[in-house]
């Protein structure tokens, strides 16, 4: 059945059990990807990996650089991440999704220099239903704002600042 992940045995689609023994029988792994990147991020890939038989919910997360911060005109960002911990720390994050949601995740954030206008972060997932679908996405991006090592320089007219996960400059 096009779009199953591998190793996953077809029940019935109607009901959605397929996807559920799916998860059950090959682990959350087969849900969930995740990545790092200096290259600039595209939703495509994203959806790719999400979109499946009997998960009619699909929403998306893009986070993008703004122009103007607290009264200042942004220049650009700069992110950094501890490569390891982060991926770790956003599997974890996903793994969870798919426990609580019986969803797909897929997650993206940029490292390097971004200017204004580009992404720094992409989520997509897919569930059942566009409820879980939303919830899921919104407990992504909130967690992995607070609890992902990834830093940003926020440059400026005049100035530069490090902030903190889960604060705005």
């Amino acid at each position: 059945m096009a779009g199953r992940p591998t190793g996953c045995r077809a029940v019935s689609v109607r009901s959605h059990l397929w996807l559920r023994r799916c998860v059950k029988k090959t682990g959350v792994e087969n849900a969930v990807q995740i990545e790092i990147t200096p290259s600039p991020l595209s939703l495509e890939p994203l959806l790719a990996f999400v979109q499946r038989r009997g998960y009619g919910g699909v929403v998306t997360f893009t986070g993008n650089v703004r122009d103007y911060n607290h009264g200042r005109r942004v220049l650009y960002l700069e992110y950094d991440a501890y490569r390891p911990m982060a991926e770790r720390e956003m599997r974890a994050i996903a793994e969870e999704a798919v426990r609580r949601w019986d969803c797909c995740i897929a997650m993206a954030h940029r490292i390097g220099r971004l200017e204004v206008g580009e992404a720094s972060v992409m989520i997509a997932v897919a569930c059942a239903h566009r409820a879980p679908a939303f919830e899921a996405c919104r407990y992504a991006i909130d967690t992995l704002k607070e609890a992902v090592p990834i830093w940003k320089k926020e440059a400026w007219e005049g100035g530069e600042v490090w902030i903190e996960g889960g604060q705005d400059a």
